[in-house]
């Protein structure tokens, strides 16, 4: 038992021995490694430390080298400003040099000058003295002051001038005056011989041809009413006599006799012929010539070659072929003023189409019925400025009847071409004029009364139908108003014979059936 105990005790032991002796072993080549690690540590790290000591060394010799061209490029730029300064400062002293010399020199020649003034001023005190002398001696030899000789010998010339002048300015007057006049016959000849137009009379009175008198009777209806419905309708009178296939339409306003006609023709065409029928077709043929007024205005200007009218002035120049002047259409007139204008613009070396422009539209404050107490070429004037119209031809359009002054050469043109125009033989008629401006004044009398819808002379004049309002006029009030209004026709207005006042009120009850 004790032997084992020591076996085991002997191995106990040698087991730690062996593990002391294997942990000093190991000890002592970790110490060995950790010593080798160190000194591989310390090797590279010297090698580190030189290689930043170098590149420390290179960073400084590199920013010393920009540092020292940096203070040499400055010290560069300083030595160039301090040369700069330098030549400045020769310069400016060879100027004060300059300057002090010019100053030398104009002190000299200030005092010559101040000795050459002295000098004119004793010469002028003696030239003085001796003309004072002089003219001493001329007073006591003529008797006279040398004002009073001054004046007189002045006015002599002045007499002497003017009268020579005046000579001058006669012959030259003579002379201008016998070639202008010349000069002015030979352009208005040439002018009027270069334009032909044709003679044309408006009237009042238009035919509306028929097929057979069996139409006549349609187209008065029952008890006439159809007649009465279109008369009320257009306004036109229209006569059913003897006179065979034909009936006549008597009214002073083209426009009104010509809606009536081209009425009867679609009536009479389709055949259906009652009061509704004819209301509905003369509101259609009023549309159709208003239209038609567009595209007679607008063919007018391209075959003139006028472009660039405002809308309403071509409805304007359309209208004047249903407006007459004097008996002479007012179309013709205004496109024959214009040829004759650009003939003469021509002629003269003036802006043809400008002279042309203007001719065409000297007319057109007559195609308003507005604004009657306005004479027409200045409501023309006013209507070209509204419509943006050059100056040029809005003061020919005011001035062609001298209401206003004339500021340019085309305004004389159109003057001189519309005088040519209206003084042919035939070309106008004196009382066909004052007739219809005579019932135009009928109706814009009776229409100026409230409630009154459309007044229509007809007759010749003799007859005033006037269209109210049934709503705003009851018949006692229709009866007032016709006595009113012939009184004011008597006081008023100059008349042969006698006008027939009648007003006529219509109520009508509609409805639709849906």
């Amino acid at each position: 038992m004790n032997e084992i105990i020591i076996i085991a005790g002997s191995a106990l032991l040698g087991i730690g021995l062996g593990a002391l002796v294997t942990f000093l072993f190991i000890k002592k080549a970790n110490e060995g490694k950790a010593n080798s690690i160190v000194k591989d540590a310390e090797a590279e790290a010297e090698v580190i430390k030189k290689d930043k000591i170098l590149q420390a060394k290179e960073k400084f010799l590199q920013l010393k080298a920009e540092h020292e061209k940096v203070i040499t490029e400055k010290n560069q730029a300083v030595l160039m400003s301090e040369n700069r300064i330098k030549q400045k400062e020769q310069s400016l002293s060879q100027k004060q040099e300059q300057v002090q010399r010019k100053d030398v020199e104009l002190d000299t020649l200030r005092s010559n000058l101040t000795h050459q003034l002295e000098l004119v001023n004793s010469k002028q005190q003696e030239v003085d003295k001796f003309h004072r002398r002089q003219v001493e001696q001329l007073e006591t030899l003529s008797g006279m002051k040398a004002e009073e000789a001054k004046s007189q010998l002045v006015e002599s010339l002045k007499a002497e001038a003017k009268t020579e002048a005046m000579s001058h300015i006669k012959d030259i007057v003579e002379e201008a005056k016998i070639s202008a006049n010349k000069e002015a016959k030979k352009v208005v000849i040439q002018t009027i011989q270069r334009v032909a137009t044709e003679h044309a009379i408006e009237n009042s009175v238009s035919v509306f041809n028929i097929e057979n008198d069996e139409i006549k009777g349609r187209i008065i209806g029952r008890e006439g009413r159809n007649i009465r419905a279109l008369e009320a309708a257009t306004g036109i009178e229209i006569i059913v006599d003897d006179t065979p296939e034909a009936i006549i339409l008597s009214g002073f306003d083209p426009v009104r006799r010509e809606i009536a006609r081209l009425s009867l023709h679609q009536l009479v065409t389709d055949g259906r012929i009652h009061p509704a029928r004819i209301e509905e077709v003369v509101e259609k043929v009023k549309k159709q010539i208003e239209e038609e007024i567009i595209e007679i205005g607008k063919r007018t200007a391209i075959d003139l070659g006028i472009h660039g009218l405002h809308p309403e002035l071509i409805r304007m120049v359309g209208r004047m072929k249903y407006r007459s002047s004097y008996g002479q259409n007012l179309l013709q007139h205004s496109r024959e003023v214009a040829n004759l204008c650009a003939t003469m613009a021509a002629e003269l070396g003036l802006n043809v189409k400008v002279a042309k422009r203007a001719g065409l539209l000297h007319d057109i404050g007559k195609v308003p019925d507005d604004s009657p107490e306005v004479p027409h070429a200045i409501l023309g004037m006013q209507l070209a400025e509204k419509y943006k119209e050059k100056p040029e031809v809005c003061n020919a359009i005011g001035a062609h009847h001298d209401e206003i002054e004339m500021t340019t050469l085309i305004s004389p043109i159109v003057q001189v071409c519309d005088a040519i125009s209206g003084a042919r033989p035939g070309a106008r008629r004196e009382v066909v004029e004052q007739y219809i401006k005579r019932l135009k004044d009928l109706e814009a009398l009776a229409l100026s009364y409230p409630g009154v819808d459309k007044t229509y002379a007809i007759q010749a004049g003799r007859e005033l139908r006037v269209l109210v309002s049934s709503d705003k006029i009851t018949d006692k009030e229709a009866e007032t108003l016709s006595f009113d209004i012939s009184q004011r026709i008597q006081t008023e207005m100059t008349y042969p014979g006698q006008v027939k006042v009648t007003v006529i009120r219509e109520t009508r009850a509609i409805n639709f059936a849906k």
